[in-house]
């Protein structure tokens, strides 16, 4: 979350300097453009943050997957014991 934190003090930056290096009087036509793909890069990270974040905590929830011994030759077993003759 710290690093979404920091991605999202970097938008609020390149708002405000889109918004302040904009000319009087063209604030809204000078920026907009600028402004909105700062969001959608923003949003995207976000996105993609929080998908990462609920797969990790989905991982760490699941029980490991235990693998069964096979034997040698890859056939199972049925608990049958060898025949004597």
């Amino acid at each position: 979350m710290e690093q979404l934190r920091e991605k999202f003090e970097q938008l609020c930056r390149g708002v405000a300097d889109a918004v302040n290096q904009a000319p009087p009087g063209q604030v809204i036509n000078a920026s907009e453009e600028k402004v909105r793909d700062l969001l959608a890069g923003f949003r995207q990270t976000a996105y993609q943050t929080a998908v990462q974040l609920r797969l990790q905590a989905q991982e760490a929830a699941s029980p490991p997957l235990r693998s069964t011994p096979r034997p040698a030759n890859g056939c199972r077993t049925r608990g049958l014991s060898p025949s004597r003759s």
